[in-house]
């Protein structure tokens, strides 16, 4: 018996069966053999050994990936685990933008067909003191959403209807309330027509309220106001009406107080009867002025003549019921003034029954009122309940949009103005006068600030072809200049934008392809053809950059992404000034703590993206002197062929900040420059012609005059020299010799020269470091002193903190100027003075004494000599001590110094020749500084 056909229990199953499949393996099996026969034949034979290490397990990573990726094979994991393999790509998102256009109550189209009548165009900047209440749907920037402050100037374009109902094209640049961002104001008023000033009801006439007046009018820009947040008066303060009346007046009272005093036209004031203030509170959708409000009257009751109706509802005027006339006495004892009882009552009546009374006596009164709320609306609370009923009442805004239209002219009404204002060029050339027209069918010429600008004249294609000129450009140097093509061209209204494919004159316009070349500020025109054409002045700020920070990346190999970050930031940044020292070190100025605190979050993370490490923060210095210098100084060329003779003194107080305000220029003819300091600073007439430059700069508060007489010195010669001397005094000045700060507030006088006859032996490079080296030793022999920048503070806190204010500015060298209450509030104004060194960190110090009561904003105000003698080395400072105030000047010399890499003190050999010093030896003179 087989043993193969039987299981193991005995169990008969028989032969195995072959299938098909175990076939077909075989097969299989076979061939392979075959062919594996076959390759080990022209191998050579396939016994040979095969080593473990040999052995091919895996595939590799060109067999896995292709040839054409590149692979990197460690021998360790580096990578820590919180990093992913493949980092995500990073979407940068900045800014709150739309994703499609917006629904609107115009077509785009009626909007761009608007562009075309400049006379329906109005460029309107609003702007007002921080939180005074302008536009929030302009807060675009996510920092500006979390800090809940405005940062950058916004432009809006809309299409808003007057109370007639006649569509106007409005561009609107939404600007920054805080004073450290006021060069964003100053941008933006260049590009517009006049502005709509913001002040708040409760809050009154603040800080940045007064500049932005000042800075209204220096542009020579209509200005109209809005006193927002009314209801403040009536729900916050709880005045009664004749109370808010007077704090109303006391306002636009203020206001004209302040356009006398910067303004010298008398007819520049503001009114409600003039139609050039209205009233208004953004959060309940209030918005009037005298004339609109009138109109209500009229439509409620009808046969009412609302302009004239308007005229009387302002200042000491009553109505008399019996006669129904208007009288400027009161009939009797209880009477209220007109504003009082047809304005504030029954809108004081509208607030009180929805704040007050919303069941039982509402919906009868707004019965009355011709206003119908639904069931649901009624159940709405407060604050949206008051919104909707007063949206109801006023209506649209048509009281804001007649103001703007009656009182800032339209492009093509102001460009005259803004033309002779801004424009080098002046009317008199053909460019001038065609941009004084706003006429689109002539030759472009476009204002523009960060490929965001207004075109003057002629019309901006898409594609076109462009000259930009830059800052630096001139009809004699034209080498700040670039051929450009315009890319595509938008309309922006902040959170979306409107592609069109040209835009008249008298329009904003965001442009595509023009930036690469612009710093700042730049004027584009046509490439050919307008070869006159010159450049629109440059932006002047009306506050300084006085506190820098040095920055450094991290890591020293992305030293060229930082640089590059460095070059952006300047350019979003209107007054942002970066630097290298001569230490190597990179300075960013700036004009407040915020401000830096802005730009290096935008450096940080928007434009270089890398780590940068940041030093603490100092203050810019300027050096100056007191006396006249003690000697007469000289210094000799190095060919021993020339030689200048100066003496330094003090300037006329004013003089510097008239000369820093273009009150006075050196352009001028030299008549006119001789009467100006002849009449005002009482300069005799000879010195007053013989003025040679100001310096640094072109406003450099400092002067060099030519005080030599004809019959001493060979005028002819000396004029060959005069550009080589400016240059050097322009040189001396822009670095002192205390610690290479800026010299101000000096006059160089030059007493005698003697200059070789042969043109060879006075060429500049023997003169000019010989004037910068005389302009140190005359500065060096007249009493040289520090001055540090002094920032004006206002600070707003209740009564019982007032004390505390004082005691947190006496500990940082401050000192008050004047307190006072706010009228109708109950808070105290406290304004003072406090150097800008020793303002790091006051803000956040005068909150914590005052339990986050008191809320202050500081900005630039004057230079102020530091106390002490810099040059004094009796002087010993020892380090992480506070000074006392005497030692100051010599402390802060030294350690600016220290920063700048230069040497510990003034030595006096870099500047006085070996003559100069036997003369000073000759005169006994005793020199404080080492040799």
């Amino acid at each position: 018996m087989e043993t193969d056909l039987y299981d193991e229990f005995g169990n008969y199953i028989g032969p195995e069966l072959d299938s098909d499949e175990d076939e077909e393996v075989d097969a299989d099996e076979e061939e392979d053999d075959e062919d594996q026969a076959e390759v080990d034949e022209e191998d050579g034979g396939g016994m040979e050994v095969v080593l473990h290490e040999d052995k091919k397990y895996y595939p590799t990573a060109e067999e896995v990936y292709g040839p054409e990726v590149e692979t990197i094979v460690q021998e360790e994991d580096t990578q820590p685990l919180t990093e992913p393999i493949i980092k995500p790509v990073k979407m940068k998102r900045f800014t709150l933008m739309e994703q499609e256009l917006p629904a609107t109550v115009y077509d785009m189209e009626f909007l761009a067909d608007l562009m075309d009548s400049s006379e329906l165009i109005r460029n309107v900047t609003l702007c007002g003191h921080l939180h005074h209440g302008k536009l929030r749907y302009t807060d675009i920037l996510f920092t500006e959403q979390e800090r809940g402050v405005g940062i950058k100037s916004t432009p809006v374009t809309m299409v808003l209807p007057d109370s007639r109902g006649k569509s106007y094209l409005f561009n609107i640049m939404d600007t920054p309330g805080h004073v450290n961002f006021s060069d964003e104001v100053t941008s933006s008023v260049r590009l517009s027509d006049g502005i709509v000033l913001f002040i708040d009801a409760a809050e009154g006439v603040m800080l940045n309220t007064e500049r932005l007046i000042k800075h209204a009018v220096q542009e020579k820009l209509a200005i109209t106001i809005c006193i927002n947040k009314v209801d403040r008066l009536i729900v916050e303060l709880k005045l009664p009406p004749t109370d808010a009346y007077y704090k109303l007046r006391h306002i636009v009272d203020e206001v004209n107080g302040l356009l006398s005093t910067y303004s010298t036209d008398e007819s520049l004031i503001v009114s409600p009867l003039l139609g050039n203030v209205c009233f208004a509170s953004s959060q309940y959708s209030i918005c009037f002025t005298l004339g609109s409000f009138a109109k209500i009257y009229s439509d409620t009751y009808g046969d009412i003549n609302y302009m004239e109706f308007a005229k009387r509802l302002w200042g000491d005027i009553y109505f008399n019921p019996k006669p129904r006339k208007f009288t400027k006495k009161a009939p009797n004892s209880n009477s209220q003034r007109s504003f009082v009882e047809f304005v504030l009552e029954p809108l004081y009546k509208i607030l009180s029954q929805v704040v007050g009374d919303v069941d039982t006596s509402l919906p009868r009164v707004l019965d009355e009122l011709g206003i119908h709320l639904t069931k649901e609306e009624l159940k709405l609370n407060i604050r949206p309940l008051l919104r909707l009923v007063c949206n109801r009442f006023f209506g649209e805004f048509t009281g804001f949009v007649d103001m703007c239209v009656q009182h800032i002219p339209s492009p093509q009404g102001g460009a005259r103005a803004k033309i002779e204002h801004s424009y080098t060029g002046g009317l008199d050339s053909d460019l001038g006068e065609t941009m004084s027209e706003c006429d689109p069918d002539v030759s472009l010429a476009c204002l523009q600030f960060h490929a965001f600008g207004r075109v003057l004249s002629g019309t901006l294609q898409a594609g076109q072809p462009v000259k930009v000129l830059g800052e630096n450009y001139s009809l004699e140097d034209e080498e700040d200049s670039q051929i450009c093509t315009v890319g595509r061209l938008w309309i922006s209204v902040a959170r979306y934008q409107i592609e069109v494919n040209r835009v008249p004159a008298g329009n904003w316009v965001l442009i595509e392809g023009c930036d690469q070349p612009i710093v700042k500020t730049a004027t584009i025109t046509e490439p050919r053809g307008n070869e006159e054409a010159q450049i629109f002045r440059p932006l002047k700020f009306n506050t300084a950059s006085v506190i820098k920070i040095a920055v450094e990346p991290v890591n020293p190999s992305e030293l060229p992404k930082m640089l590059d970050g460095l070059r952006k930031v300047n350019k979003s940044y209107p007054s942002l000034t970066t630097k290298v020292e001569e230490s190597g070190e990179h300075v960013i100025l700036g004009t407040g703590e915020l401000y830096l605190d802005c730009v290096m979050h935008d450096l940080r993370k928007m434009y270089s993206e890398i780590d940068i490490k940041v030093a603490d923060p100092v203050v810019t210095f300027c050096e100056t002197v007191v006396e006249t210098s003690s000697l007469k100084c000289f210094a000799e060329t190095p060919n021993k062929k020339n030689k200048i003779t100066m003496i330094a003194e003090p300037l006329e107080k004013g003089l510097a900040e008239d000369i820093e305000n273009e009150v006075v220029q050196i352009t001028w003819n030299r008549k006119k420059l001789g009467e100006f300091f002849q009449t005002k600073y009482d300069w005799d007439l000879l010195a007053a012609r013989s003025i040679w430059a100001f310096g640094p700069d072109t406003t450099g508060p400092n002067i060099l005059v030519d005080d030599t007489l004809p019959s001493e010195v060979d005028k002819a010669l000396l004029g060959s020299v005069k550009d080589s001397i400016v240059q050097g005094f322009q040189w001396g000045t822009r670095e002192g010799p205390l610690c290479d700060e800026p010299i101000r507030n000096v006059k160089f006088k030059i007493l005698d020269a003697v200059i070789a006859q042969e043109p060879l032996h006075r060429g500049g490079g023997q003169v000019i470091p010989t004037a910068r080296r005389v302009v140190y030793s005359a500065f060096l022999m007249a009493t040289p002193r520090l001055m540090e920048p002094y920032y004006f503070v206002e600070v707003q806190a209740p009564a019982d903190c007032v004390s505390a204010v004082y005691t947190v500015l006496a500990r940082r060298r401050g000192h008050v100027t004047q307190d006072a209450p706010i009228p109708g509030s109950p808070l105290y104004a406290i304004k003072a003075f406090i150097p800008a060194i020793d303002s790091f960190g006051f803000e956040t110090d005068l909150r914590t004494h005052t339990q986050g009561q008191a809320f202050a904003l500081s900005v630039f105000h004057h230079w102020q000599i530091v106390p002490g003698d810099p040059l004094d080395k009796s002087i010993v400072i020892r380090p992480l001590e506070p000074q006392p105030a005497p030692h100051l000047a010599r402390e802060f010399m030294i350690k600016t110094r220290r920063r700048k890499g230069l040497s510990e003190d003034v030595s006096i050999s870099k500047f006085f020749d070996d003559p100069m010093l036997l003369e000073l030896a000759k005169q006994d003179v005793v020199l404080n500084y080492p040799m």
